[in-house]
C-alpha cells in the first residue's frame, strides 16, 4: 500500500481497516518524518461529525409547508388537464396521416421516444406545450429551496393595460411556460411567508456588493428604496434570472403580514403608468420607465399596494445604498 496523505488522513480519521491501520503504524514506527505528519493531521483534526449532530435545526413553518403542497397541487392539476387535452388533440391530428397509411409521418411531428408522462400518440409539438407544467412543479421545490435562481421559460410581458396579454391572471390555472414574468414572479412571491424572512436581518455590506453586481454585471440601474416611512423593512435583495434575464427581487417586510416584494426586469419597450392587477391570492402593482419593468407584489392581506408604488415610481423614497 503505497502511503500518502490521503492514506495518512484516512489513518487519523480510524476509517481503515485493521490490517491496513497496522501497516501505517508499521510504516510510522520506521519513517519519523511520515509520524510528524499524522502528529499534524491529529492536530488539525475537527470534530465535525459532532458538531453536526448535536446540532438542533428550526422547524420548517407550517405556513411554508402549506404554501408549497398547494402550488405544487395546483400545478400538478394542471399539467394533468393539459396533458388529457392535448392527448385528445394528438389523436386528431395523427388520425388523417394513419389513415394515409401506417408509415406516414407529419412533417411536424417527428417520430421520438416515448416518456412516462406523456401519451404514446402525442407528437413533438404536443409534447413541448405540455413540458412548462411539469417544469413549473420542480420550480416550486427547487427555486425556493437555492432563493438564487429562477430558471422558466419565456413571458410575453406586459399589455397595454396593464395587465399580461393573452392569459389569465389565475397562476394556479396556467402553465409556467406561458406566463409574463409579472406573473411568475407573483407566484413566486406566493411561496414566501412572514416566518420565511422574519429572522432574517439585512447585512449592508453583503446587499451593498449584490447591488453593485446588478448595475455593473446585469446592466440594470437600480435604486433600491428606503421604503421604512411606508412601515416595510428592507430584508435583502437577491439577483434571479427569467429565462435568462436578469431579475431583481428586493424583500421587505411589514410590522405585520406577510412580505412584500419589489422586483425589477429589463424591458426594452414603452413607459407605462402605474397600473395595478390582482393574480391569484397577490395584489399587484406594476409600470415601466427607462426600459426597465417593475412589480410591487404582496399578499392581499397586506392592502392595496398602489399608493406606495406610485410613490416609489415617482421616486419619492430615500435610496439605499446609493443612487444611480
Amino acid at each position: 500500500m503505497k502511503v500518502d496523505d490521503t492514506v495518512l488522513m484516512a489513518y487519523v480519521d480510524d476509517e481503515l481497516s485493521p490490517q491496513e491501520r497496522q501497516q501505517i503504524e508499521d510504516e510510522l514506527r520506521a519513517h519519523a518524518e511520515l509520524a510528524d505528519k499524522v502528529a499534524l493531521f491529529q492536530a488539525s483534526r475537527l470534530p465535525y461529525r459532532e458538531a453536526f449532530a448535536a446540532q438542533t435545526l428550526p422547524p420548517v413553518p407550517a405556513s411554508l409547508v402549506k404554501r408549497v403542497d398547494d402550488l405544487i397541487r395546483a400545478h400538478t392539476e394542471a399539467a394533468k388537464l393539459s396533458a388529457a387535452a392535448q392527448a385528445q388533440q394528438a389523436e386528431q391530428e395523427v388520425a388523417p396521416a394513419a389513415a394515409q397509411g401506417d408509415n406516414a409521418q407529419s412533417a411536424n411531428d417527428p417520430a421520438i421516444e416515448h416518456d412516462a408522462h406523456m401519451p404514446p400518440s402525442a407528437p413533438v409539438r404536443s409534447r413541448l406545450r405540455i413540458a412548462p407544467a411539469w417544469l413549473a412543479v420542480a420550480f416550486v421545490g427547487g427555486a425556493f429551496c437555492c432563493g438564487v435562481v429562477l430558471r422558466l421559460a419565456p413571458g410575453v410581458g406586459f399589455g397595454e393595460s396593464g395587465k399580461p396579454s393573452g392569459s389569465t391572471t389565475t397562476v394556479a390555472a396556467a402553465t409556467m411556460g406561458s406566463l409574463p414574468w409579472v406573473q411568475v414572479a407573483a407566484s413566486y412571491q406566493q411561496l414566501y411567508s412572514r416566518d420565511t424572512v422574519a429572522h432574517l436581518w439585512p447585512d449592508s455590506s453583503d446587499a451593498q456588493s449584490t447591488v453593485n453586481e446588478i448595475r455593473s454585471e446585469d446592466g440594470i440601474a437600480l435604486n433600491v428604496p428606503d421604503l421604512s416611512k411606508a412601515g416595510l423593512r428592507f430584508i435583502r435583495v437577491q439577483r434571479l434570472k427569467f429565462h435568462g434575464r436578469p431579475l431583481v427581487q428586493i424583500i421587505y417586510l411589514p410590522q405585520k403580514g406577510d412580505p412584500v416584494a419589489l422586483c425589477v426586469i429589463k424591458e426594452n419597450k414603452a413607459n407605462q403608468s402605474v397600473a395595478s392587477q390582482r393574480i391569484d391570492t397577490m395584489n399587484v402593482v406594476t409600470w415601466r420607465e427607462s426600459n426597465l419593468g417593475y412589480a410591487l407584489i404582496g399578499a392581499t392581506s397586506n392592502g392595496d399596494l398602489a399608493p406606495i408604488g406610485k410613490e416609489i415610481a415617482e421616486r419619492h423614497f430615500d435610496p439605499l445604498f446609493g443612487s444611480v
